[in-house]
């Protein structure tokens, strides 16, 4: 059960980098999404340091599981505040935050399975 605990993590840890990187140098397609939603440009570092923080608890949870469950119970809360806002605004694009919100629950389910 670790090993898929492990498998998931740095997948989803991954994602979560590449995320926060795009939203940091302000990537144009992740920019558009956001003011699609109504997200604040002012405050996109924000979400970029919650996928950061999301990606290393992830990874560091591997060797301590508490850390591992706060990360993957945080990333669960991202993505449902990113689904919602989506919904919020009748978007239809919302495939990527409810994969995404799936893979935090196969995270934390996983974790706690292999403690």
């Amino acid at each position: 059960m670790f090993v898929a605990t492990a498998i998931v993590s740095a997948l989803m840890a991954a994602v979560l980098l590449m995320s926060g990187r795009g939203k940091i140098v302000r990537d144009p397609g992740q920019m558009k999404t956001l003011a699609k939603v109504g997200f604040p440009e002012s405050r996109v570092v924000f979400l970029a340091a919650a996928e950061i923080a999301g990606a290393v608890g992830l990874i560091v949870g591997l060797f301590w599981w508490p850390l591992g469950v706060a990360a993957a119970s945080g990333i669960i809360a991202y993505f449902l505040g990113a689904t919602g806002s989506h919904l919020l605004v009748r978007d239809g694009q919302m495939t990527a935050p409810v994969i995404l919100l799936l893979a935090g629950v196969a995270a934390l389910v996983l974790r706690l399975a292999s403690q």
